[in-house]
């Protein structure tokens, strides 16, 4: 059960994503539910409010393939969904401007380590939704490094692996074997848009593969988080 609240928004809220909420005073005021002192009037607020108003009116127009993070998540997916949520306002009902991530398609610089030197340097990415294809690039003046496909595309926050609060793991199949990207941006928003859009891309591209698949049994397979990661060692065949 959450044991914080913030009374600006009227809503109930974890330890986790209070700090988040600190962090934000001018849209978000903190207390303690059982620490703090309550008075009347925050009290006869927060019952005309609660969590369930707020998701009707900040959550009202949330794309499919948005990805909603879990108390377990990255702090910068946790803190870019609030601050999409209730300071940006990406998602009321009244939004007309529509989201950039939508079409699967962007473009811009994400710091990439280097296979051989583990060193991370600034490179050109294009995604395509259609095309069907994600690239990046090392020098302009030359063709793509990679061309990946959407279909084999997966992407996913780690942080501790990539050792930055802004770590991305892009995962692709080439050749028969599993290829890695490890990305970051020194930009919260901007990681987390990447992110997005690859996944507006996967949408797209599920949506037309497999247009009578119902839509909640396509949004799993959008992008997935692997469970356990590492190394084990084995006896050969002999």
């Amino acid at each position: 059960d959450p044991e914080w609240a913030s009374y600006k928004l009227g809503i109930f809220i974890c330890l986790n994503c209070s700090g988040i909420h600190r962090n934000l005073p001018q849209i978000s005021r903190v207390k303690s539910l059982r620490l703090d002192f309550w008075e009347n009037d925050l009290i006869e607020f927060m019952k005309k409010h609660g969590n369930l108003c707020a998701k009707a009116k900040y959550e009202a127009k949330v794309p499919p393939y948005y990805y909603i993070p879990r108390s377990c998540d990255c702090l910068v997916l946790r803190e870019q969904w609030i601050r999409a949520k209730y300071e940006r306002e990406e998602f009321v009902a009244t939004r007309i401007c529509q989201d950039p991530c939508s079409a699967g398609t962007r473009e811009g610089f994400l710091w990439k380590r280097g296979r051989e030197s583990r060193q991370f340097q600034k490179r050109r990415f294009l995604l395509s939704a259609r095309e069907g294809m994600m690239k990046y690039y090392t020098k302009e003046s030359r063709g793509p490094k990679a061309i990946i496909s959407i279909e084999n595309l997966n992407a996913m926050f780690q942080t501790e692996k990539i050792q930055h609060a802004h770590g991305l793991q892009i995962t692709y199949n080439t050749d028969g074997q599993t290829r890695n990207l490890f990305v970051y941006h020194q930009s919260g928003k901007e990681i987390v848009d990447w992110f997005n859009a690859i996944r507006a891309a996967r949408y797209h591209y599920l949506r037309t593969t497999f247009p009578t698949v119902p839509e909640p049994e396509l949004i799993p397979r959008i992008t997935r988080n692997y469970v356990k990661e590492g190394y084990m060692e084995k006896t050969g065949p002999k």
